[in-house]
């Protein structure tokens, strides 16, 4: 097979690209560091700072401290030039988020909004984001789009939401979405948000699966900056994959599922649906709290070394429970290593760095990456 010649500007199209992001995620950085962490060459560097200076993109920032010659210039990513919306919609609620091109949050909001699909309730959720960014008060010519995630499969290639049983919804087209909304959008599945979330600021060189563990549970595989989506856009559907033989039913009307026993609800349900409370509860050394997390984490600790098994990789908690878990989640790790076959000695699990918003941050970020792909 002939291989494809990379012209002269799609080589210089990448370098820009990773400067920049080499940029971004440094407070302050300058050509020289540029060119000897990318393996650049100086003029290269310098050339590609001045461009992306000229577009309002990076700023200089005085200087760096002498390292025995001429002091460098300190170059910073002017972090507001251009700013995402995240939108994330479940079952009972939409959150709304406004980040910039360094990934920080500026200003988030959750808000109590039942789905109902059709046109009134898409209504309701662009007028809610308008009035999100007159609070925000930016200028919406800086707004590169906005990023949507759903608890569902969505097909990128087809441009289709094309199955969320949560949301009782089936081959839903993108457009019919989008076209409420005065801004670019884009779709994502909801643990593929929280995943992406984790790994954007990450050095991008290694790969962990993504456990969401919500009031419905999912996964996602970051692998070197990318999501992994799979064939039919189902990839980490983990949350449906069985654990117990002919178990207890599960709300896609199959039995055993690890949804079945790892959703958030089955801890929440004992504390007036506050898992928040739950944990505390726990802390406080409440028994049945004690019985119920023992019981919750044995099953965990099942998928978790199944998962373990097959990716040889990572497991970062998300969702509600990986956001409470705190110092839980050594409970967790002694039940996993437990059924370790090899006996790994360093854990292999973690609770998410994101513990609010996480699937709008990551619906947002994809739309500030699409903005650096074609710098």
């Amino acid at each position: 097979m002939e291989k494809k010649k990379i012209t002269n500007m799609e080589v210089k199209k990448k370098n820009r690209n990773e400067v920049f992001r080499y940029v971004c995620r440094h407070e302050t950085v300058s050509n020289p560091d540029i060119s000897y962490n990318m393996k650049i060459s100086l003029p290269t560097a310098t050339q590609i700072t001045k461009e992306l200076i000229a577009e309002g993109l990076l700023e200089e920032k005085g200087e760096l401290q002498s390292t025995g010659g001429r002091r460098a210039k300190a170059l910073s990513a002017v972090a507001n030039a251009k700013l995402a919306v995240g939108l994330d919609i479940t079952k009972n609620h939409i959150t709304l988020l406004l980040t910039n091109i360094v990934g920080e949050i500026l200003k988030y909001e959750r808000i109590c909004q039942p789905f109902a699909q059709g046109e009134p309730y898409y209504q309701k959720v662009s007028y809610r984001l308008e009035l999100f960014l007159d609070e925000s008060n930016i200028d919406r010519e800086k707004i590169l789009g906005v990023g949507i995630s759903f608890p569902g499969i969505i097909d990128l290639d087809k441009e289709l939401i094309t199955y969320s049983h949560i949301l009782g919804i089936e081959d839903i087209p993108f457009r019919s979405i989008s076209s409420f909304f005065p801004y670019p959008c884009s779709f994502l599945n909801d643990a593929n948000a929280g995943a992406y979330a984790e790994g954007f600021h990450g050095d991008g060189a290694g790969r962990f699966f993504y456990l969401s563990l919500s009031n419905t549970v999912g996964g996602a595989i970051f692998d070197r900056n990318e999501l992994v989506h799979g064939k039919n856009f189902r990839c980490g559907e983990v949350g449906h994959m069985t654990i117990v033989m002919d178990g207890e039913s599960c709300y896609c009307g199959k039995r055993g599922c690890l949804d079945a026993y790892c959703a958030a609800w089955r801890l929440s349900k004992a504390a007036d649906g506050k898992l928040e409370q739950f944990f505390r509860l726990l802390d406080q050394g409440d028994t049945e709290a004690a019985r119920m997390w023992d019981s919750y984490i044995n099953y965990l600790a099942i998928a978790i070394n199944n998962i373990h098994m097959v990716l040889d990789c990572d497991i970062v908690l998300g969702g509600y429970v990986g956001s409470c878990i705190g110092t839980h989640i050594q409970e967790l790790w002694d039940s996993v290593a437990g059924r370790n076959t090899f006996g790994e000695k360093e854990p292999y699990v973690k609770a998410c760095h994101y513990k609010v918003a996480a699937a709008a941050l990551g619906a947002a970020l994809k739309v500030v990456e699409a903005f650096v792909c074609q710098i």
